[in-house]
């Protein structure tokens, strides 16, 4: 199996920055304190929230880039895949946070899924989908976290 590139380590790494740091604010709510300096929303289930959304919506755009990879009936299918997220984004913001979670969750995992299927096409690189199954993990666990509390 193909190493994953170290900066796509490092920074796939870096983006669960705000996803652990919302699991602990919920777990150690002392903690949220740093947050609300800015924003009472910096903190707790609505961080997870709002961040799961923004990483949901950029990880579609890494389909579409599959997408582009691809060609014909297989090109289409991932271009529509990608736009799904964006869609189902678009009622998870309106949701109460803790209910969002729940439904960021399920795109997370379905994110996987067509993730896997890119690999299995050829049209994701050889090591993604070991970087992507350490960052949906991780990613699931602080949702759950939040969508628990």
């Amino acid at each position: 199996m193909t190493r994953i590139p170290t900066s796509a380590l490092i920074l796939g790494l870096s983006g669960l920055i705000p996803f652990l740091y919302g699991a602990v604010t919920v777990l150690l709510p002392g903690t949220a304190e740093l947050g609300r300096a800015w924003s009472v929303y910096h903190a707790g289930p609505a961080l997870l929230q709002i961040y799961g959304i923004v990483i949901l919506c950029f990880m579609a755009g890494v389909i579409w880039g599959f997408a582009a990879r691809a060609e014909g009936r297989q090109a289409t299918l991932f271009y529509i895949l990608s736009v799904l997220p964006a869609l189902f984004v678009f009622f998870t913001a309106f949701a109460p946070p803790r209910q969002s979670l729940w439904m960021l969750i399920l795109a997370f995992v379905a994110l996987l899924a067509i993730d896997a299927s890119a690999a299995r096409q050829g049209i994701a690189p050889a090591w993604w989908m070991r970087l992507r199954l350490m960052l949906t993990g991780v990613v699931v666990i602080c949702l759950a976290i939040g969508a628990l509390a």
